[in-house]
């Protein structure tokens, strides 16, 4: 079969696809399978979820911090201590002795590790350190207030009493599990059991937009909320994740976007949807290495599995974290970075809140629409929902099911 028939014949299956079922939606058993099967294994960002507070980590030297991972929906307790690299420390040390000291006479910030570890005794089960706490690590290293385990401040076993003469111990499984942790930015993400490499994960999304200079990214708290959805995780997704409804739904957002040069591009563990923009927006600044440059790129949707929507603009970020509370609920973490303070005048609260007022009106609608006994499921608009499309694959992939057999 020729190349043109082969890319026929699949063009034609892709068409003939359809949307998740609406029992994917209804079920109860299929949304907890998914806590392990899909939010487990991604990536997710570490931080303070408290109510308008940044997800940024600026944890002092010699301190630790209790964390919770996606609260609501994963809540796995995590522990973050930041102590001294002595390896990268005497690295640094040979590099000042071996080289002449700039005229400023200023010594180099001494390195320090992040680490994050789980922060449940593995004699017990006891949190170590209590939730939402922040303290200086004691010299002796991490202790269970319990029954007195002690761990270095890397997770390795130390000591425990009542031990003494037992065989075999200390095991692999006695020492704190090591979670993986990166940093992209001022953004600090981890994983308790990756899918994917976090380079894969960030990649795409990094090399895109290399010309932005993250560092200087400040928090703006009282453009940030939380705001609570009557409806599955996965239907806020699919919302987000095309522009089809843009007209009928945002006449503010359409007005200022030029919907025929609408395009997605997918990449392994998610997507970008191109904002192009008409003569009434602001447009980004692109250097000549940008692959958009010469465009008027108005702002830049990246959507990372399952729950991460990165919205860049010329003026900042606006940043959605959607977390599943239950079958039915959803809570959505809304948080604003300004890169660029005299940009904003294209920002506008009200507008903002209007079009996620309408989403979330729209979301809530199909919420309710699902629970018929006629509908079963839909057909995937081929330019505008690609994706819908790619998000529905890698859930019946990550939970390694059939999406008709849902």
């Amino acid at each position: 079969m020729s190349e043109t028939k082969v890319a026929q014949t699949n063009s034609k299956k892709r068409q003939s696809e359809r949307t998740l079922p609406a029992t994917f939606y209804r079920s109860k058993d299929l949304y907890e399978e998914s806590l392990d099967s899909i939010f487990a294994r991604s990536w997710q960002l570490v931080g303070r979820f408290n109510e308008g507070e940044s997800f940024n980590i600026d944890l002092k030297p010699g301190m630790m911090e209790s964390v919770t991972l996606l609260p609501g929906s994963l809540n796995e307790p995590l522990l973050l201590t930041r102590t001294l690299n002595v390896i990268a420390l005497e690295s640094q040390n040979k590099q000042k002795n071996s080289k002449p000291q700039p005229a400023h006479g200023l010594e180099p910030e001494p390195p320090f590790n992040l680490t994050c570890l789980s922060n449940v005794c593995t004699h017990r089960g006891a949190l170590l350190l209590e939730t939402g706490k922040e303290e200086a690590i004691p010299p002796q290293g991490l202790r269970c207030r319990y029954h007195g385990r002690r761990f270095n401040c890397d997770g390795t076993f130390q000591s425990a009493p009542g031990f003494e003469n037992v065989d075999n111990f200390p095991q692999e499984a006695d020492h704190l599990k090591r979670i993986e942790i990166h940093n992209w930015g001022p953004f600090t993400f981890a994983s308790i059991n990756p899918a994917c490499s976090f380079e894969e994960f960030i990649q795409p999304m990094r090399d895109r937009l290399a010309f932005l200079e993250l560092d200087k990214l400040v928090y703006k708290p009282e453009l940030s909320c939380e705001y609570d959805i009557e409806a599955h995780w996965a239907l806020y997704v699919d919302n987000y994740l095309e522009g089809l409804h843009i007209p009928f739904v945002h006449p503010s957002l359409s007005a200022v976007l030029d919907l025929k040069n609408y395009r997605t591009e997918l990449f392994a563990m998610g997507n970008l949807q191109l904002g192009a923009a008409n003569s009434k927006a602001d447009t980004f600044d692109l250097p000549p290495q940008c692959p958009d440059f010469g465009q008027a790129m108005g702002a830049y949707y990246y959507y990372l599995f399952p729950n991460m929507m990165f919205n860049f603009y010329p003026w900042g970020i606006s940043l959605n974290i959607v977390a599943p509370t239950s079958h039915q609920t959803t809570k959505v973490y809304y948080r604003t970075f300004v890169l660029d303070p005299s940009r904003m005048q294209s920002y506008s609260p009200s507008d903002i809140k209007q079009t996620e007022m309408e989403d979330e009106d729209v979301v809530e609608l199909v919420q309710k629409g699902i629970q018929s006994r006629v509908y079963k499921s839909g057909r995937y608009a081929p330019v505008w929902e690609q994706g819908v499309r790619q998000f529905h694959g890698l859930i019946a992939k990550f939970m390694d099911k059939n999406l008709a057999l849902f």
